[in-house]
């Protein structure tokens, strides 16, 4: 039996409280994961996990044998990426978890360069609006918007969006001065799922200046790319982040209305689970994303923050 991997399964059931999921997490079959703890039991001599339909326990054998478990996979972890940069090479695999339009418009295309400044590391990335379980899924970096729910995982802000309002320059060209005196019928929204209606725009100017727009023009959508796609031929106005506009006004078809009003923002943060902080290829790919994306949009520079349930 090849011990080291027969912790490494038995950390994983525990992590995802199912044989099952830890099976998918890990891209083998239900009865060889349920095997490999079994085995392992059977040459320590003891039970590490009561198990039933519905639930897995750890027994008091099970939960020292976890702890010591870590400890040594991390230790073996250390030992490789150690060995790895004296010869001045990471290896391995990366996978990613990605928002479809930060991931389109920043981090697909900065991590060209990652791959040539790091050959021997292969990134794989899922470009997707829907967060999922990042232990399950054996998903090592995840970029995440607002806040993050899970409490085993860790989160570095890398970067802060700031919502602009846009439009063709022949539109922003007729608006009124005052974002006030705005048309909602010239607004096109954003709408999240299971929003009744699309999200208001608040734009505030000095100390004292604070408009509320609330988008009713003739469409509205889940996607910021949609919005901007729309804004493109003609249909409206958008309030959408900076970063996912950049291009379109620096061609000049796009421009940005009332820029001395100050709108929301939104930070990114790069998530990773707990057991892989100190993982030496994600670490350098955190660096990357930090040294790639514009530094002076980086909340918090430097500071990792452990994040529990996100307020309601």
């Amino acid at each position: 039996m090849d011990r080291l991997w027969a912790m490494q399964v038995f950390v994983r059931v525990t992590e995802c409280g199912s044989f099952s999921r830890a099976a998918a997490s890990l891209n083998l079959a239900n009865a060889t994961v349920t095997a490999c703890v079994r085995n392992l039991e059977r040459h320590l001599g003891a039970t590490l996990i009561n198990r039933n339909t519905r639930f897995l326990c750890l027994t008091d054998a099970g939960e020292q044998f976890l702890l010591e478990s870590k400890q040594i996979l991390q230790a073996v972890e250390r030992a490789e990426v150690n060995i790895q940069a004296a010869v001045g090479e990471l290896r391995g695999t990366l996978r990613m978890e990605v928002p479809i339009a930060i991931g389109q418009t920043l981090i697909c295309p900065a991590l060209s360069l990652f791959a040539a400044r790091y050959p021997g590391l292969s990134v794989s990335v899922t470009l997707t609006n829907s967060t999922h379980n990042m232990i399950e899924n054996a998903i090592d970096v995840a970029i995440r918007m607002r806040h993050v729910e899970e409490a085993d995982l860790v989160a570095r802000p890398i970067y802060e969006g700031h919502y602009v309002v846009c439009g063709r320059p022949d539109l922003v060209g007729r608006l009124p001065e005052h974002p006030e005196l705005l048309d909602p019928r010239l607004c096109l929204g954003l709408v999240q799922e299971g929003g009744r209606g699309p999200l208001e725009w608040q734009l505030r100017r000095g100390g004292e200046e604070h408009v509320v727009v609330r988008p009713d023009g003739p469409l509205h959508f889940n996607s910021s790319s949609a919005l901007i796609g729309a804004a493109l031929r003609g249909s409206g106005l958008v309030h959408v982040l900076d970063a996912y506009i950049g291009a379109h006004v620096a061609s000049g078809e796009l421009t940005v209305a009332y820029p001395d009003w100050t709108t929301a923002t939104k930070p990114f943060y790069a998530v990773t689970p707990k057991t892989r902080v100190m993982s030496t290829k994600i670490r350098a790919l955190i660096d990357f994303l930090l040294e790639t994306l514009d530094p002076h949009r980086r909340p918090q520079a430097w500071q990792t923050i452990r994040v529990g349930a996100a307020a309601g």
